[in-house]
């Protein structure tokens, strides 16, 4: 459950019907990759459109389904709350995706000690903030975004990210706690990190 799974949650949300194209990475990957605009995926057909880029791909279907923004400003703030979600995603990336288990061990004793409380505790602080919620004391697509890579952090992270967020807990809790998304979250396939 990579970065394809924010755009499942806002398409169930939504109720929007979609066609969740999955890829074997040894298998059909190399293949697929040549006919992607940047190499790589999720991708969003749309109108006979090849988009990539999982936050714009976000973006978009948030708008649809009035996830997004009023104006400007509020879209810059679930803009930047957004993307402070992916900035703790690239530095657990990282250490998940390290080869070399000498660098990997150092780079986790950072991580678990450093860039994981740091954002954790920012974002918890948004939360309370927020009432349960990331942005705009309201559901918003950076609640979603939220609560669909969460169990991807604490699966590359190896413990549970959250343990210390209590507000955090309740964003995730009031987004799987929508009917759409609860329903989704039942029945997806189980996909390896």
């Amino acid at each position: 459950m990579g970065l394809a799974e924010p755009i499942r949650f806002l398409f169930h949300y939504g109720s929007i019907d979609f066609i969740d194209n999955r890829l074997n990475k040894e298998k059909d990957w190399p293949k697929f990759k040549e006919t992607t605009p940047y190499g790589q995926v999720p991708l969003l057909e749309f109108d006979g459109k090849v988009i990539n880029q999982s936050r714009a791909i976000c973006r978009f279907l948030a708008s649809k389904v009035d996830l997004d923004g009023k104006n400007d400003m509020e879209n810059l703030e679930i803009d930047s709350v957004v993307d402070t979600i992916y900035d703790l995603r690239l530095k657990i990336r990282e250490v998940f995706h390290e080869m070399n288990q000498e660098v990997k061990n150092e780079k986790r004793k950072v991580l678990h000690s450093t860039h994981i409380p740091f954002y954790i505790s920012l974002l918890d602080k948004l939360a309370a903030e927020n009432n349960g919620h990331l942005a705009l004391n309201r559901l918003t697509w950076a609640d979603l975004f939220f609560a669909a890579v969460k169990i991807y952090f604490s699966h590359c992270a190896e413990y549970d990210v959250l343990q210390n967020a209590p507000n955090l807990i309740k964003v995730v809790e009031n987004v799987e706690k929508i009917e759409n998304i609860k329903k989704w979250i039942e029945k997806r396939p189980k996909t390896s990190f």
